[in-house]
C-alpha cells in the first residue's frame, strides 16, 4: 500500500484547530458529503451511534450560546456552522439494519443497559473524530470544543433524552489569522507501552 503523504501532512501534521473562521459559507451538500465519509468509519459491531446537529444560520446558533463557556462565544459566532454531535442512547434499534449478520445484537444492548451506554460513548465519540478528518480532507478547518455545559445543549436541542451531546465542532474555513500557537504533543514514551 502506497503512503500518501501529501495527506498525512493535510490531515495531521498541518491541520490545526481553528479558533476563528472566514466569512465563507459551508452548503449543506458538502455537510452531507462529509457525513457519507465519516459514516464509513469503524465503529463496534458496525452500531454507528453518531448523531450530528448542525447549526447554520444565527438563529440556530443564538440557542446554543448561553451553554458555551465565554472563551467559546466568539469562535461560535464566526463559524459558518456549529456541529453537535451527539450520541442515540438507542443506537441499537438500527441494528438489525446495521449488523443483520447478528439477528440477537439489538436485544445484546437492549437488555443491558450498561454495554450500551459503553458502546454509544465510545463510538460515539469516533464517529465524530472521523467526521472532524472528513471534513479536514474536503478543505474545511475544525475547532472541537468541550467547553460547554452539556446538559444545557440536551435541554435545549435533545429533551426527550433519545440523544445526548458529546462535544461541539465549529466548522468551515479558518482565519489564520486566529491561530494560536501549536501546543507539545507527548512523545511515544510517555503515552505508549509495548508488551
Amino acid at each position: 500500500m502506497k503512503i500518501d503523504n501529501a495527506a498525512i501532512q493535510h490531515l495531521f501534521l498541518e491541520a490545526r484547530t481553528a479558533n476563528g473562521f472566514l466569512d465563507q459559507p459551508v452548503s449543506e451538500a458538502l455537510l452531507k458529503e462529509i457525513y457519507d465519509i465519516a459514516k464509513m468509519g469503524a465503529t463496534s459491531m458496525n452500531t454507528q451511534p453518531t448523531r450530528y446537529v448542525f447549526l447554520t444560520n444565527e438563529a440556530a446558533k443564538q440557542r446554543i450560546l448561553p451553554a458555551l463557556s465565554p472563551g467559546n462565544v466568539g469562535k461560535t459566532q464566526s463559524a459558518p456552522v456549529c456541529v453537535i454531535v451527539a450520541t442515540d442512547n438507542q443506537f441499537y434499534e438500527h441494528m438489525p439494519v446495521v449488523f443483520p449478520n447478528n439477528p440477537g445484537a439489538k436485544a445484546l444492548f437492549e437488555g443491558n443497559a450498561a454495554l450500551a451506554q459503553g458502546t454509544a460513548t465510545r463510538n460515539g465519540t469516533l464517529g465524530g473524530a472521523y467526521f472532524m478528518i472528513a471534513a479536514r480532507a474536503l478543505g474545511l478547518d475544525c475547532g472541537p470544543m468541550s467547553g460547554v455545559d452539556l446538559a444545557k445543549v440536551n435541554a435545549e436541542f435533545f429533551p426527550d433524552g433519545r440523544c445526548t451531546a458529546n462535544f461541539l465542532i465549529n466548522l468551515g474555513y479558518g482565519d489564520e489569522s486566529k491561530l494560536f500557537p501549536r501546543n507539545p504533543r507527548l512523545s511515544f514514551e510517555q503515552a505508549c507501552t509495548v508488551y
